[in-house]
């Protein structure tokens, strides 16, 4: 073997022990979870920057939000209403950075027409999961079209006085209906609105499809802001703990909504706790 091909059989060795290395470095795989942030975590920025951020936070995963600026060399929002020559230049995007959007939202259209458009948009763009809010005369609509294109509704609590602020509120909502139907668990909107995380999420037990993790510094106050996950009033590890009892399988996304221009360091220490906690379960 010459020297060209020792050095290239060696640089070959290196890359595969670092992947390797990264691999090791998420231990929330085992459990079947995805560590990931909402980009609105990043709505200062265009799309394409949030993904760096997320990228420089140690994770790969996202969901996306209709109102940011695409960025880079494409023009307008992340509207769900883009052609389809942006969705596949958006894909390109994050295949290039070696990341992957896997829900999108909160988005709650409010005429059929615009619900089959987001529903062919997330179908369009590899999508699991729709983050939402529907009215519940649109319950029925919402099943229908989960059902006909293989997506879930992930429907997400805002605190109260939001409609679906209590998980009764939407278990009785979505009775009967999909089992793609389930829930966004906001569990930093939940503290918010004075309710206990762990006694909602066992509530939502089969029916939960992603969560929005947020650590606050106060509960039943809805002017409480984010700290980094492990050092507020949520109780981010009795929450790991419960969904691992529950052998949930799914995203977590990060949205961190507190010194927006500068929350890098705050997010990347949220995920490194995660990944702490969820090497012990």
């Amino acid at each position: 073997m010459n020297t060209t091909n020792q050095l290239r059989s060696a640089m070959i060795v290196l890359l595969l022990a670092a992947g390797i290395m990264v691999h090791a470095q998420r231990p929330e795989e085992k459990l079947g979870w995805k560590l990931g942030s909402q980009a609105y975590t990043f709505r200062m920025f265009t799309f394409m920057e949030a993904l760096d951020k997320i990228d420089s936070c140690g994770m790969k995963w996202v969901e996306g939000f209709p109102g940011q600026k695409i960025g880079g060399d494409l023009e307008g929002t992340m509207d769900y209403h883009m052609d389809e020559a942006k969705q596949k230049q958006i894909l390109q995007k994050l295949k290039a950075k070696g990341m992957q959007m896997i829900s999108y939202g909160v988005v709650t259209p409010n005429k059929e027409e615009d619900w089959v458009q987001l529903f062919k948009f997330a179908k369009a763009m590899g999508l699991q999961n729709i983050a939402s809010e529907p009215a519940e005369t649109d319950i029925p609509l919402v099943s229908k079209l989960a059902d006909q294109y293989g997506i879930n509704v992930a429907i997400h609590d805002h605190p109260n006085p939001s409609h679906y602020w209590n998980p009764d509120i939407l278990l009785k909502a979505i009775s009967g209906q999909s089992k793609r139907l389930g829930a966004c668990a906001d569990v930093g909107h939940w503290v918010r609105s004075g309710l206990d995380p762990i006694e909602c999420l066992k509530k939502l037990q089969g029916r939960i499809y992603e969560l929005h993790v947020k650590d606050l510094t106060e509960k039943n106050n809805k002017q409480a802001h984010d700290l980094p996950w492990g050092t507020g009033v949520t109780g981010i590890e009795a929450v790991l703990k419960e969904l691992k009892r529950q052998n949930y399988k799914g995203p977590f996304f990060a949205e961190y909504e507190y010194k927006w221009e500068h929350n890098t360091p705050e997010v990347t220490a949220s995920a490194k706790y995660f990944r702490q906690v969820a090497s012990k379960l």
